[in-house]
């Protein structure tokens, strides 16, 4: 029998009790702290801890969930995260009598997410972003070096990172600046200052890291999945005219660091497990550290959508899945700490622009209009070569179930003009 929840619940809900995401709202006028979502609801962790619901062993005697941020709940490590998932699947359920039965209670631990504001879900003190779509990869290495050298001879040995600014990773919902910086035109012999005119969304998931490990400590591939916490949408915003110039030879910088944004709700790994999908044989066989026996990926459906200031509605321009990463998070991590790096609770790493095969499943205007010569149309008549000030573009991304979806919510920004 499925599992079922006394709260109604909307079948197209991102929300079911079978997902359960983490984050950290903030009621009107009260502080900041530790929630899950369920159906149109934030129930509230913090209260349940007063409540003396997570009492067991795996919480170490600890209040996690007052805090203003996931980071200590995540470096408890997956004992506790799953008797949490354990305890609330209880609580919630429909034959459960304790909060199903009670107002009083009910009226104490359940919000409504409208009244809340949501805050970034961890403290990221580190952020990385990887390279890791063979067609995303594929298609920009075209559009440099032609399709006989598209891929640069690393890419199928180690997944291609940069270090991103944590500082710059915001919530959904934040306006994105248009970044300003030296750009070079074609036809120019020196570059110039200004606001960028290319400015661009890049489809993203991230993994927030739970227990992390010791500096000079790697961790291997095999117990790579117990340290990543779950997952959210993002979106690496970027400034291409800017990054034209400036990557070489150091990679992005100053087109990348103004703005990175991220869904605030935290899908665990327990919740995506019945997505789980085997990982597609790599060619050619990774080294013996990025080898895993079942290593996998997710059947997660993503998606993002323009909305210009004259639209009334959103269009959907980019289709794709989480499956068409060519390198898993497990080998992400494992190559991440090969060389000793410590990662920590709260740290992020970032996916890499998401892109299929098909021109609908290119997750980013640089692809979607082939660098601008290909501008897209939109219903209403309008074109866009990039985004544009007053663009809103938002990603949202779900796995479909059996009478249930488990979904991520949405990531979504509009763009403001330059200072």
């Amino acid at each position: 029998m499925a599992l079922r929840s006394f709260l109604e619940i909307a079948k197209d809900s991102d929300f079911p009790i079978q997902n359960l995401p983490f984050g950290v709202f903030q009621p009107k006028q009260d502080r900041p702290r530790v929630g899950v979502a369920i159906g149109d609801l934030v129930f509230d962790l913090s209260a349940l801890e007063e409540l003396g619901h997570f009492q067991s062993p795996e919480f170490q005697g600890r209040k996690v969930f007052s805090e203003e941020s996931l980071n200590s709940f995540l470096a408890l490590g997956r004992p506790a995260w799953r008797k949490t998932r354990e305890i609330l699947q209880h609580l919630l359920a429909a034959d459960a009598p304790i909060l199903r039965d009670d107002p009083i209670i009910r009226r104490r631990v359940f919000h409504a997410q409208k009244d809340v504001v949501m805050k970034l879900p961890a403290r990221i003190g580190n952020y990385t972003d990887f390279y890791s779509s063979y067609h995303h990869a594929h298609n920009v290495g075209t559009m440099l070096r032609g399709p006989e050298n598209a891929l640069m001879p690393n890419w199928k040995w180690l997944p291609v990172a940069y270090h991103g600014r944590a500082s710059s990773v915001v919530i959904s919902g934040t306006g994105v600046r248009r970044p300003s910086g030296q750009v070079k035109p074609p036809d120019a012999s020196e570059p110039i200052f200004g606001a960028s005119k290319s400015l661009d969304y890049e489809l993203e998931m991230a993994f927030l890291i739970g227990s992390g490990n010791s500096l000079g400590e790697p961790v291997p591939i095999g117990n790579a999945t117990d340290h990543i916490f779950g997952l959210v949408l993002m979106n690496d915003w970027s400034a291409r005219d800017i990054q034209a110039w400036e990557y070489q030879p150091l990679g992005p910088f100053l087109a990348k660091n103004f703005c990175t944004s991220i869904s605030p709700w935290v899908v665990t790994l327990e919740a995506l497990e019945p997505f789980r999908k085997p990982l597609p044989r790599q060619d050619p066989e990774p080294l013996p550290y990025l080898r895993a026996k079942n290593d996998f990926t997710f059947d997660i459906q993503l998606e993002a959508q323009l909305q210009t200031s004259s639209m009334k509605t959103p269009h959907v321009i980019t289709r794709t899945n989480f499956q068409n990463l060519y390198w898993s998070i497990a080998q992400q991590l494992a190559h991440h700490t090969v060389n000793g790096c410590n990662l920590e609770p709260g740290d992020l790493l970032a996916s890499g622009t998401i892109s299929g095969s098909t021109e609908e499943s290119r997750g980013c205007m640089l692809e979607l209009t082939w660098r601008g010569a290909n501008p897209l149309k939109l219903p209403n008549g309008e074109t866009r070569k990039w985004l544009e000030d007053g663009d809103t573009l938002t990603i949202t991304g779900w796995c479909q179930g059996d009478g249930y979806r488990i979904g991520f919510g949405d990531v979504g920004g509009r763009v403001v003009s330059a200072v």
